[in-house]
């Protein structure tokens, strides 16, 4: 548990491109597409091309731009990529669990990037085990090549097929195999996967739309849930290699997760963030001086919670943009720091206030109750805190790291306990059936909040 954050931790990022052209080398343009999904993992990097179904993999630890230079760039030649940018959500955080995963078997070369979480990896790894399969990370992804690569004789198609059939979660995932690019989505939806074309025709598959403007492509769609995208020189080929018994995309993908500018199931991330601070305006009026935001994801909540009650938005808190994961010692001190070095208070906005300050979530409340310290300090004469989000009360088993119930100051305070744990002048969570209103597919995993899991957990 990384004990800086209130939040929930990134999952990981996925992409993939396809060109025609074998002549083109396209991993400077996984690169572009990597960096702008650098905010779903900032623990590892890697891409792996294919040309003429020989596959070379370059992966190490650290940003995309720290793992990858123009020489590297220069010497993975291919027509078709994936890349992954990781943040650990299984397994430790070393580079033999840096994605993505390549494997040779008897009947060809195959690159996998994973982002998710399978509910059902330990089960399925001891039986390969048992079988006489070895691993050689510790993550779940390998239990998918593994499979893969097992049933690959009947196919490359139903190999895939037969191997995310077997498998139980949240997945997205890019494949390099048989010289084609092959995106998968989970059976509920629940983590994000669309479709692009730039206009040379490259098709383009990333786990945020953000991702496709950095490589210039116009997107086509989001990936179904339940549904597999061949893409080769035929062109692209959709496959339901299950049906979707219910449709639950994870609503912390538009509450934090995701990037502003991003477009996810039809939604937009940006106004979604909006409508959930104005809707927090309307919950219960407030009087104070100014409204802030929490940079970044808690800022267009605030945006709109100021243009709803009327209270002057103010920049409030800088952040340092440069600093990725704070690593800390465990005491008080050195937490206010970190937090100090990563967010920094505009004192002459402060002093004398009556402030709102709004955050995407309050998730431990390890960093509220610091952020609320630090702008006291600075002069601040009434600290109100508003969550653009509901209490979260139950972990999540789908690819995010969220602290088991015991940690989770909503499932084990009351709202007034938790205002004086964070010492807050009054407090405020985004009500559940108001959040909802804000998502226009209605049908989000909100299990976190209420758990009520798409499927069984089997833990």
């Amino acid at each position: 548990m990384n004990i800086l954050f209130d939040k929930m931790e990134e999952e990981c990022g996925v992409f993939g491109i396809y060109s025609k052209n074998k002549e083109k080398n396209i991993s400077k343009l996984a690169y572009y597409g990597l960096f702008a999904l650098q905010h779903r993992g900032q623990e590892s990097a890697g891409i792996s091309v294919s040309l003429n179904g020989d596959i070379q993999t370059y992966k190490n630890m650290g940003l995309v731009a720290k793992v990858f230079d123009e020489k590297i760039l220069e010497d993975l030649k291919g027509n078709i990529a994936i890349g992954h940018v990781r943040y650990s959500t299984c397994g430790g955080s070393k580079i033999e669990n840096c994605q993505p995963l390549e494997s040779k078997f008897k009947l060809g070369h195959i690159a996998v990037a994973h982002n998710g979480n399978l509910i059902n990896a330990d089960v399925i790894r001891e039986l390969m085990e048992d079988g006489g399969s070895t691993f050689t990370t510790t993550i779940d992804s390998e239990v998918i090549i593994k499979l893969i690569a097992k049933k690959a004789k009947k196919g490359c198609i139903d190999a895939i097929k037969e191997s995310v059939m077997a498998i139980k979660g949240a997945y997205a995932l890019t494949i390099l195999m048989d010289n084609k690019l092959i995106g998968v989505r989970d059976p509920f939806g629940i983590r994000p996967l669309c479709l692009g074309i730039t206009e040379d025709g490259d098709y383009v598959l990333a786990s945020e739309s953000c991702a496709l403007d950095a490589v210039g492509a116009e997107i086509i769609r989001d990936i179904e849930a339940g549904e597999m995208i061949i893409i080769d020189e035929n062109g692209v080929e959709s496959i339901k290699y299950t049906e979707n018994r219910r449709f639950s995309p994870c609503s912390f993908e538009y509450i934090y997760f995701a990037r502003p500018d991003s477009i996810m199931d039809g939604i937009d991330v940006y106004l979604a963030r909006v409508e959930a601070g104005k809707m927090l305006a309307r919950q219960n009026e407030i009087k104070a001086d100014l409204v802030m935001g929490v940079p970044d994801s808690g800022v267009p909540a605030a945006i709109g919670f100021s243009e709803e009650s009327k209270i002057p938005y103010a920049h409030g808190l800088i952040k340092n943009k440069y600093i990725a994961r704070t690593f800390i010692e465990p005491s008080q001190e050195m937490r206010e720091k970190a937090v100090l070095a990563k967010l920094n208070p505009i004192k002459s906005s402060i002093k004398g206030k009556s402030i709102i300050i709004i955050d995407d979530s309050l998730v431990r409340g390890t960093t509220s109750k610091i952020l609320i310290e630090i702008l006291r300090k600075a002069g601040a004469r009434e600290v109100h805190f508003k969550s653009a989000s509901p209490p979260v009360k139950f972990p999540c088993y789908f690819g995010i790291d969220t602290a088991d119930r015991g940690e989770l100051i909503a499932a084990n305070k009351t709202l007034e306990e938790i205002r004086e744990e964070i010492n807050a002048d009054s407090l405020d969570y985004l009500k559940l059936e108001n959040m909802i209103k804000t998502l226009p597919c209605k049908k989000c995993c909100v299990a976190c909040f209420n758990g009520d899991y798409p499927i069984d957990i089997v833990k």
